[in-house]
C-alpha cells in the first residue's frame, strides 16, 4: 500500500528556495536572475508560484547554490502531483479493464 502525503505538505519549490536560500542571505530577484542567466521576470514567476520549475532551471540552481537539481525536481513534482489529486474528483474517466499479467501469461500458454 502506498503512503499518501497530505497536500499541505507539498511545498512549491520556487517557495522554498525563496524562503530557505534567498531570503536568508538578503539576496534580489535582480541578483538571482543575473547570476543564473536568466530574466528577472522567470525568477519572480518561478519564486512566486506562477510557474513551475524546469530542468534547466533546476540545473542553474544547482550549480549556483549547490542543492541537487533532482532534488529540486522532486519537490516540483510532488507539489504538482498533490494540486492534481485535490482536483482528481473532477476527472471523470473509466477503468481501461485490461486482462491482468495472470491472464495474460495463461493465454500464452
Amino acid at each position: 500500500m502506498a503512503l499518501k502525503m497530505h497536500s499541505s505538505l507539498a511545498v512549491h519549490v520556487g517557495d522554498w528556495i525563496k524562503t530557505e536560500l534567498l531570503e536568508p542571505q538578503n539576496v534580489r530577484i535582480n541578483t538571482v536572475a543575473e547570476h543564473l542567466g536568466v530574466s528577472r521576470q522567470a525568477i519572480s514567476a518561478l519564486l512566486n508560484g506562477r510557474c513551475g520549475l524546469t530542468a534547466e532551471m533546476a540545473i542553474r540552481f544547482e550549480k549556483a547554490f549547490g542543492v541537487r537539481a533532482e532534488t529540486l525536481m522532486r519537490m516540483q513534482s510532488t507539489f504538482d502531483l498533490a494540486q492534481a489529486r485535490a482536483h482528481a474528483s473532477n476527472l471523470h474517466v473509466q477503468h481501461f479493464g485490461l486482462p491482468s499479467q495472470a491472464d495474460n501469461e495463461a493465454w500464452r500458454g
